[in-house]
């Protein structure tokens, strides 16, 4: 990795009750889906926040709401998530890398990966996600113009869409992770975190 170390944005939305993973909330409850949204915070804070091969910031929204966290915060601002996003990403333009908030299986290798691409020979770096999705996007300064026009989010298609405005760029991969949008896969974390002992 270079000497200047690269941006990390967690991307979260405060923890209140009624406005976190409303997927997961239709079928799991508020309250369930409050308690894993706190709980994701704080273990990515904890096992990512403190790496001093980059620095981190939470980029948060609602702009001004009050947030259980070490880390420094940056408003996530106005606009839809392709917008907010890529103001998130701007603020550094050499090497940022932005995550979500619902990635359980997460580790601090996956960020280095991710930012050992971009050191590469890489543009644009991308986490799959099982849906379709992903849970990682890291830019370098070749960036693409709008890497997030014309998404189609929460579905199958966010990562075809983002790629297609990735055309003409070099675009790396890191490992594939499941995030964890609705009931179903709260329960397949929770079986495989009662499998490994966790």
């Amino acid at each position: 990795m270079s000497a200047r170390r690269g941006l990390l944005i967690l991307f979260a939305r405060a923890p209140r009750l009624g406005t976190v993973k409303r997927r997961l909330a239709r079928e799991a409850g508020d309250l369930a889906a409050l308690r894993f949204h706190r709980a994701m915070l704080r273990e990515m804070a904890r096992r990512l926040g403190r790496d001093r091969r980059w620095r981190t910031v939470l980029a948060v929204t609602p702009d001004r709401a009050r947030f259980p966290s070490p880390l420094p915060r940056v408003p996530q601002g106005r606009g839809d998530l392709g917008g907010r996003m890529a103001r998130a990403l701007a603020r550094d333009r050499r090497r940022a890398v932005l995550v979500g908030s619902d990635i359980p299986g997460i580790r601090a290798a996956d960020i280095a990966a991710a930012f050992c691409a971009l050191d590469g020979r890489a543009d644009a770096v991308f986490g799959p996600a099982e849906d379709g999705g992903y849970w990682l996007v890291g830019l370098g300064p070749r960036r693409p113009a709008a890497p997030f026009r014309g998404v189609r989010w929460s579905g199958p298609h966010a990562l075809a869409d983002t790629l297609r405005n990735c055309r003409g760029r070099r675009v790396a991969f890191v490992r594939r992770l499941r995030d964890v949008d609705d009931a179903a896969d709260l329960m397949a974390w929770r079986a495989a975190a009662g499998s490994a002992g966790c």
